[in-house]
């Protein structure tokens, strides 16, 4: 009984930690992609490749919770598995993966089929996903960080115990040493 309710309030604080790092890291995407939209060059990005202002900014926030989501989850999920030990690059690690798939997947096959200058908007494109894609990894590094500062704290503090034996003070009445007598 005790063993399944152990279970159950780790499966919540995971569900929980995945959610809150999945909205901050779409809230970065979205943010770095409304700040991208109103430069002048992405301007002529959506215009090359007929691509309506307001669908984008609300796909975009889409694109970025279900981004968000995977780099989340496999950031909770496997965060021992991941080489290094700082949570912000192993999150960018894990975004560069979704950087390399998306480019892949998504932004050639686009780049190829609306424009007639191909290597020019693929570039932008590709431009504007860095940056996105790298202020999600960012935002959800940081707040993994954040949200096991504490939990990272005790865990050294235990390691650093296994190292060192305590070192105790004698109590305040025995301070005289005592000699050992052998027989």
């Amino acid at each position: 009984m005790i063993g399944n309710e152990i279970k159950q309030e780790r499966r919540g604080q995971f569900h929980k930690k995945v959610l809150e790092l999945t909205l901050a890291g779409g809230a970065a995407f979205w943010v770095t992609n409304f700040a991208i939209s109103r430069t002048p060059i992405a301007a002529e990005y959506r215009a090359a490749l007929s691509i309506s202002y307001l669908p984008m900014i609300v796909e975009s926030l889409v694109g970025g919770l279900i981004i968000a989501f995977c780099v989340s989850y496999f950031l909770v999920r496997f965060f021992d598995r991941i080489p290094t030990r700082n949570p912000i690059l192993k999150s960018v690690i894990l975004s560069l993966i979704v950087l390399i798939f998306a480019t892949i997947v998504l932004e050639a096959p686009s780049s190829y089929l609306a424009s007639s200058d191909v290597l020019y908007y693929f570039l932008i494109g590709a431009m504007f996903n860095v940056l996105r894609i790298l202020a999600l990894g960012i935002a959800v590094g940081y707040l993994y960080g954040r949200l096991n500062r504490q939990s990272l704290d005790r865990r050294s503090e235990l390691l650093r115990d296994k190292r060192e034996p305590q070192k105790t003070a004698p109590a305040a009445g025995n301070l005289r040493t005592t000699r050992l007598q052998i027989p």
